[in-house]
């Protein structure tokens, strides 16, 4: 059966508008240069929704050291974390930023086992912010992978206020398996060990859930 490349969350949001659209067409409310206005708004609105919850199908790139980035949008932020802060070790931040107009379904950076799953509740500053990864809503996932703890984690935004985590504890997922989502524009901030990680993403760079190379594991790239 032909998957639908629109995430099943947003099914609710667009049959509403649809709806909307259809009973401002039947209603007849007033005309503005031949279109009937409110119809015109709630058709726009569907339109919107049906782009926003887009979820195509995506083949990541070979290579068993590659970890790739959990969101679609724009690499904000690159830094060191000290131990105990986001992993048992030192870590690298990596964050990257979604706007509205991203595809907004999350990916596992690599292939893992979920440990543990933590939902925090919390402000919703903007997610560009660097307070927003201590201070606003979130939902984390600490991941065990063959090249050392990982964790993501989804942060809600100003306008963004529902995290939706498909992942739960024991899961066994693949690299770049869909994980959750984020609805309307948010931040992912991903954590990697910082002895066996190495850089290959730079701030600015923009990227694609499962299919953008973040990084590498040193340990697991073979010997030339």
């Amino acid at each position: 059966m032909m998957r639908i490349p629109i995430a099943k969350q947003g099914f609710p949001f667009i049959l509403f508008f649809a709806a909307l659209t259809i009973v401002a067409l039947l209603a007849g409310f007033p005309l503005l240069a031949g279109f009937p206005v409110l119809a015109e708004l709630f058709f726009w609105m569907t339109i919107f929704v049906i782009f926003f919850f887009r979820d195509p199908e995506r083949s990541g790139p070979e290579g068993e050291d590659l970890i790739i980035s959990p969101a679609d949008g724009k690499l904000i932020q690159i830094r060191e974390v000290p131990a105990g802060d986001a992993l048992g070790c030192p870590s690298i931040q990596i964050s990257v930023f979604m706007s509205v107009f991203n595809v907004h379904v999350n990916r596992m950076p690599f292939k893992g086992k979920i440990l543990k799953k933590t939902y925090n509740p919390g402000k919703f500053l903007p997610a560009y912010r660097e307070k927003s990864s201590l201070l606003n809503e979130q939902t984390s996932l600490l991941i065990d992978t063959k090249g050392g703890p990982v964790r993501t984690t989804q942060i809600a935004g100003q306008v963004a206020r529902r995290i939706v985590c498909w992942a739960e504890e024991e899961n066994t997922l693949a690299r770049g398996e869909r994980i959750g989502l984020i609805r309307f524009g948010s931040r992912v901030d991903l954590f990697l060990p910082r002895e066996n990680t190495v850089i290959v993403a730079k701030i600015g760079d923009k990227v694609k859930a499962g299919k953008s190379i973040l990084a590498r594991f040193s340990s697991l790239q073979k010997e030339g």
